[in-house]
């Protein structure tokens, strides 16, 4: 296939569509093409190179040409459950590059910095400056009570019975529907902000509000974003009690994500954050250059040639 097409050309994530949930098929390449293949042997074409990410939910096999040209095209593989609401593992469509690592890592182990950080994250997520002489854990106790007072507004606003957020990922069906509803939703807002850290070259277990877990930084980010996109989407169909609530949030959230120019406002929003912290990036951290050079990037920071 590389002797007869064209090296492939990434497109900037900010230009492409959001997110598409597959199940039961095989992605698969077929003359050049990105496909799934159903049991009854239908083929779907999928323009993967035009797509931030796939979550592929069970009943999905991906052979290896296709986790190829997906990483190529720098086009995020998720594993997640059904309706999208646990993550198992996601394949990188580019991955850290190590001067952006290496800031990243310097930004979140010194106290000062990432304190910093944590303070320009609440300020962009709430529209005000953070309280001064707070630490992380007192700021995220003021954060608790917003979010909290936040869906109950919403819920108010849309007239949805709420109790509290909770859920149990073992026994999906036994959630309510607001906060079903509201697992989905945010699955999908995960899937889009991973792949734009990564598409970015930064790493998405390196948080600073949250941590030790491997998607901390994209928790981190997502909430900049959560109660203005996904949360209201999430309350609109919840009041609706539609038969198939995970799908109408998926499209919700898809048409959302259009309509607010999520992908155009990610990566940026993560280099104003980390430059909050007033530490210069690393410019070249190597003392052996690479035996085969990269090529110039044509895509994301982060994506793969």
């Amino acid at each position: 296939m590389n002797g007869i097409l064209p090296p492939l050309k990434p497109i900037a994530i900010k230009e492409r569509n959001s997110i598409v949930f597959l199940r039961y098929g095989e992605l698969d390449v077929i003359d050049g093409a990105f496909v799934l293949v159903d049991k009854e042997g239908v083929r779907k074409h999928i323009p993967v190179g035009g797509i931030v990410c796939l979550m592929l939910e069970p009943g999905t096999r991906v052979s290896h040409a296709a986790s190829v040209l997906a990483a190529r095209a720098g086009t995020l593989l998720i594993w997640v459950g059904e309706s999208g609401v646990r993550l198992y593992a996601a394949g990188q469509p580019g991955g850290a590059r190590s001067d952006r690592l290496l800031y990243q890592a310097k930004l979140a182990l010194d106290a000062n910095t990432r304190l910093k950080v944590v303070r320009k994250m609440y300020e962009m997520r709430f529209g005000e400056p953070t309280p001064l002489r707070r630490s992380i854990e007192q700021l995220r106790g003021i954060e608790g009570v917003r979010v909290r007072k936040t869906y109950q507004l919403l819920a108010k606003q849309y007239g949805v019975k709420w109790k509290r957020r909770n859920y149990d990922h073992t026994k999906w069906k036994s959630g309510d529907l607001p906060n079903r509803c509201l697992s989905a939703a945010t699955a999908c807002l995960y899937g889009v902000t991973e792949a734009a850290i990564l598409a970015a070259g930064y790493a998405p277990a390196i948080g600073f509000i949250h941590s030790g877990k491997p998607q901390s930084f994209v928790y981190d980010v997502a909430d900049i974003f959560k109660f203005d996109t996904v949360v209201p989407a999430a309350f609109k169909v919840a009041s609706k009690h539609p038969v198939d609530p995970e799908k109408d949030v998926r499209h919700a959230c898809r048409d959302m994500f259009r309509q607010t120019r999520l992908l155009r406002r990610i990566i940026p929003s993560i280099e104003e954050i980390l430059a909050a912290g007033e530490l210069q990036p690393p410019k070249d951290i190597g003392v052996v250059a690479p035996a085969i050079p990269n090529k110039e990037g044509i895509g994301d920071a982060g994506h793969r040639n």
